[in-house]
């Protein structure tokens, strides 16, 4: 069914029976294929998107527990690729239908080494090689997104990285979407209300490993005047140094918030129910932290 290239390999029938059957249309083919490790094993929730040859994505997700593709597909030729964390990711060809290899083929991930953790000490963030971000929704269709232009934190490596610590201040004056009157009454006690709380907080002490490059770092957001226990799911991004020589380390971060959360109710309600404003809010962080001597 595959191309042959590197990673990948073709297996035969296995001898496995079912008792379930698949009817496809008459112009539709079976696209099935396994992702195992280079030990033979199933990776599980590997993402895999298959594209047409002009780059439309036709079918897309994840592997099954035991590291199973499948899905009926119009016959023809595709571009296949998967990802998964901790591993190198695939890229291959596949043909479905007249002609296509018999069988369900295997594509083989082959594992990579985790970035280098930042060295033990304390370390402050970079505001200008950093970014905090958000985006909600607006009138249910558009994405309103933002940034604070001020913040600044520190964070303390330990020994032990699941050990560590961080501490991030922002300045809630300083949020920006780009429209002064939208920015005055967000920094306005219908929302921020940045005269009574000048900063919004983030404080932890748990980093958590999930995978690969993958940590969750939990913690308290204070915004509002109210704290809420939050959780970061970060990518750790690796080391490098700067002009000067002197080490940094970066990293991504997600979280999504409940604005309800944290007591910012108001809300102006339009034609048909519709909201002017999403109570979901997401936010990124794209962070670079300079490593303090």
């Amino acid at each position: 069914m595959f191309g042959r290239r590197r990673g990948l390999e073709t297996a035969g029938d296995t001898g496995h029976s079912t008792s379930a059957t698949l009817t496809l249309p008459p112009t539709a083919g079976l696209l099935s294929c396994r992702v195992l490790d280079t030990v033979h094993q199933p990776v599980r929730q590997a993402r895999f998107e298959v594209t047409d040859p002009i780059g439309r994505r036709i079918v897309s997700g994840e592997t099954d527990p035991y590291g199973g593709i499948t899905a009926a597909v119009p016959e023809g030729e595709y571009r296949m690729s998967v990802t998964a964390e901790g591993y190198a990711p695939f890229h291959g060809a596949t043909l479905v239908g007249e002609g296509a290899q018999p069988g369900t083929g295997e594509i083989v991930l082959e594992t990579v080494e985790p970035p280098l953790l930042p060295q033990p000490g304390h370390w402050e963030l970079d505001p200008g090689h950093s970014a905090i971000g958000f985006t909600a929704r607006h009138i249910g269709l558009a994405r309103i997104r933002g940034r604070f232009n001020t913040f600044a934190g520190a964070v303390r490596i330990a020994d032990r990285m699941e050990d560590s610590s961080m501490h991030v201040i922002i300045d809630a004056a300083s949020i920006d979407t780009g429209l002064k009157f939208r920015d005055d009454h967000l920094r306005s006690s219908d929302f921020l209300d940045a005269a009574r709380h000048p900063t919004v907080e983030f404080y932890s002490e748990r980093f958590i490993h999930r995978s690969g490059s993958r940590w969750a770092v939990a913690g308290a957001l204070t915004l509002h005047g109210v704290s809420r226990s939050v959780t970061l799911d970060a990518q750790y991004l690796g080391l490098g140094s700067g002009l000067e020589g002197e080490p940094r380390a970066a990293c991504r971060a997600t979280a999504e918030l409940n604005r309800e959360d944290f007591a910012l109710n108001w809300q102006s309600v339009l034609a048909h129910g519709i909201a002017a404003i999403g109570s979901s809010v997401e936010v990124e962080l794209d962070v670079q932290i300079v490593h303090k001597a």
